[in-house]
């Protein structure tokens, strides 16, 4: 699994509101000119967003679990039925 690094690099905004990403994390996060990138403001920090690479890949899996919602719904409704029967 991926550990997350914080890394912090000043740049200087241009005349134009243009900035320059360092060749560090334009390499490690596969930045290619011309490549459109997102700016997502979080209320006070902006964040530059790279696309995903492959966003039907990247994103399997991510709301995987030890259990399935549907089948712990069924089996509180099974459980609430029971409670009424008594």
């Amino acid at each position: 699994m991926a550990t997350l690094e914080a890394t912090s690099k000043a740049v200087t905004v241009s005349a134009k509101g243009w900035i320059v990403i360092p060749a560090t994390l334009r390499h490690r996060y596969h930045i290619e000119p011309g490549q459109k990138i997102s700016i997502v403001d979080y209320g006070g920090v902006l964040s530059l967003v790279p696309p995903l690479r492959d966003p039907v890949r990247d994103g399997r899996g991510v709301l995987a679990g030890d259990t399935s919602l549907t089948q712990a719904l069924l089996e509180e409704r099974r459980n609430e039925r029971e409670r009424e029967d008594r």
